[in-house]
């Protein structure tokens, strides 16, 4: 009887810890929120304190924020507390429930505080705060007449489930330098992620200085100029300069880790080995099997033959020769220097989309397999990894990998970083690895996000709601072993830095509470309510995103050989008008109610949402042809 009532109380926090997430507009959601009667008001002038010289930044970033957000003055002090406006404390004695990045907010009607066991968890803690606050200087009146920015009293308990909270960038496709970087990192922080992934070279470039191998960034950093759609691009042409490009120095990745960790962000470097390596092939062509000297860096050709079977075969050789000891020597110059820059405990590694058929036909892979005892050519791979894993272990790191390094056995002192399927990364954390959940079909954010009629194209699609629907681990017996997970930017088709806030926002804030907050606490009716709200956000800081949530999802289906249209929008309070007649949607046109039989003839759909009486999203003009074939429609 007891345990029936404990259930019951905790099903009932919960869902008031549901609601009043909505009421505040936190992404992603505290594990707890209780309100307290009463407004606290901005002054003025704003003090804020204190306690440690370890939150000298974290003091100095705040008041910058509120400057910039309120207009208002800011004074920082680490003396005089019982004046202070807002404190910032180090818990003196450490509260086991926080951990490492949980914080505690009071908001009262005379003061803030906010106290956690580390900077990062005031950090955290400083975001929350920053959500709470009008997204512009919105002014509200008091009873007195006077107008002040007043925000709801409330005290907030978070902390999160993961410890891996993180976004990928890939850099090598198209590059960006080191101030967009740093401004890809302002945002993430917003929404606590902790984890910055740079996939640092690949086909398309290699983006870093490694000072003992300068053809690297002298040839693999640059390619010809192209345009178009990756994968259908003109290959360079003899004797045309390569001018299209860019990478890191040694000072630039310092200054980066050093804007990073302030943000209590870890940078984890990425080298992709050894498939995906034509940038560093084409500086260095005896890495590969072919030793192709006119291997040139990638502009986004077709180099690769894709099967139904999900395999594919290489047109050019893009992968290093596992039998030549020189990629050995090659390799430990790289992470030598990569280790000494890079303080993170992880080196990622790849692993990922390595083709064999090189290898199958190479005299010294061959004497290798059979010097090994191996059957098959596979087992190289296997071989190439460990000899990666014992350069990387020798320089102080643990590798990390994309989740094809688990087919050969490693120590469970590497980890993998699963984006095949989720059930790969559940099998693995099995066998005892930590594993980073990044499954492509929740977590690619270069997938399309709304309706592919109107989206740049690309080979899938992923809903704002899918990514929001991943329970990163369901199983509780192996919590332990999932680190935590991250969403992944591929920019073959993201050219410059706004491009990829559209494309990352708003599926990143899903992401950010995916990581975050404990999966019988997320709810999607308070999520969208949420992100709808934090569109305002990111209009008045500048940020672009995608409205794809306000277009409709369109699906059809057979009944009785009856052509049937079903219609919904991910968006809340929103009206469906469609026509099939040629007109333009309005709001005097069919709103859509039930599923809608499909008439014969030369049909047209157009859709089009409304909020109040005016349109929010785009309108989608499907032809008939489109109906009868839709990619992703489902009964």
């Amino acid at each position: 009887m007891n345990s029936y009532r404990s259930i019951i109380i905790f099903t009932i926090l919960i869902v008031m810890s549901i609601s009043l997430a909505g009421q505040y507009h936190v992404i992603p959601q505290p594990q707890k929120i209780d309100p307290v009667e009463g407004t606290y008001a901005f002054g003025k002038k704003i003090r804020i304190y204190h306690n440690s010289n370890d939150l000298i930044f974290a003091s100095n970033y705040l008041a910058e924020k509120i400057y910039n957000q309120l207009n208002t003055q800011v004074v920082i002090s680490n003396s005089a507390e019982k004046y202070a406006d807002i404190q910032l404390l180090i818990h003196s004695k450490k509260n086991q429930l926080l951990g490492n990045e949980g914080y505690e907010l009071n908001i009262s009607n005379k003061k803030i505080t906010i106290t956690a066991n580390t900077p990062a968890g005031v950090f955290y803690g400083i975001q929350t705060l920053l959500q709470l606050l009008p997204s512009s200087q919105t002014p509200t009146t008091n009873t007195m007449g006077k107008t002040k920015i007043q925000i709801p009293c409330v005290r907030i308990t978070d902390y999160p489930r993961f410890s891996w909270r993180g976004l990928m960038l890939d850099v090598s496709r198209h590059f960006f330098g080191k101030e967009e970087v740093k401004r890809y990192i302002d945002q993430m922080v917003q929404y606590k992620f902790n984890t910055l992934h740079l996939h640092l070279t690949d086909d398309n470039g290699w983006r870093i200085e490694i000072k003992s191998l300068p053809r690297l960034t002298e040839v693999g950093a640059w390619r010809v100029e192209r345009y178009g759609q990756f994968g259908d691009r003109e290959k360079p042409k003899p004797g045309e300069k390569a001018t299209y490009g860019g990478y890191y120095s040694h000072d630039d990745i310092k200054e980066l880790i050093k804007y990073a960790a302030e943000r209590h962000v870890n940078i984890v470097p990425e080298i992709d080995v050894p498939g995906h390596s034509m940038a560093a092939i084409a500086a260095y062509p005896n890495l590969s099997c072919t030793a192709d000297t006119t291997i040139k860096v990638d502009p986004g050709t077709r180099f690769a033959e894709w099967h139904d079977d999900g395999t594919f075969t290489m047109l050019v050789d893009n992968t290093l020769n596992p039998a030549n000891e020189e990629v050995y020597v090659f390799l430990e110059k790289v992470f030598t220097e990569i280790a000494s820059l890079f303080p993170s405990e992880y080196i990622h590694v790849g692993g990922d989309e390595c083709y064999k058929g090189y290898w199958a036909k190479n005299e010294a892979c061959l004497a290798l397999m059979k010097q090994k005892n191996y059957s098959r050519v596979e087992q190289l791979q296997g071989y190439f990894v460990h000899r990666v894993q014992e350069i990387v272990e020798k320089l102080g790191k643990k590798i990390i990998g994309w989740d094809e390094i688990t087919e050969d056995s490693l120590t469970t002192q590497a980890s993998v970083m699963c984006w095949r399927n989720p059930e790969i990364g559940y099998e693995s954390a099995r066998k005892g690895y930590k594993v980073v959940m990044a499954p492509t079909s929740f977590s690619y954010l270069d997938y399309y996000q709304g309706d592919p009629l109107i989206e740049p194209p690309v080979y899938a699609g992923l809903r704002l709601s899918r990514v929001y629907s991943f329970d990163p681990c369901p199983y509780p017996e192996l919590e332990p072993q999932i680190l935590g997970g991250q969403g992944n930017l591929w920019t073959e088709n993201i050219p410059y830095l706004q491009y990829a806030f559209y494309m990352a926002y708003p599926r990143a804030f899903a992401i950010a509470e995916n990581y975050w907050t404990h999966a019988k606490q997320k709810n999607w009716d308070s999520f969208i309510q949420r992100v709808e709200k934090h569109f305002d956000r990111l209009e008045a800081t500048g940020i672009n995103y995608s409205k794809a949530i306000y277009d409709p999802i369109i699906s059809t289906y057979n009944e009785s050989n009856q052509l049937m249209l079903k219609m919904k929008s991910e968006a809340p309070d929103v009206i469906i008008h469609y026509t099939l007649d040629g007109t333009v949607p309005s709001i005097y046109s069919p709103i859509y109610t039930e599923p809608v039989a499909i008439p014969s003839g030369n049909i047209t759909l157009r859709v089009r949402t409304f909020r109040n009486k005016r349109p929010i999203g785009n309108m989608l003009i499907i032809p008939l042809e489109k109906l009868k074939q839709w990619p992703y429609f489902t009964p």
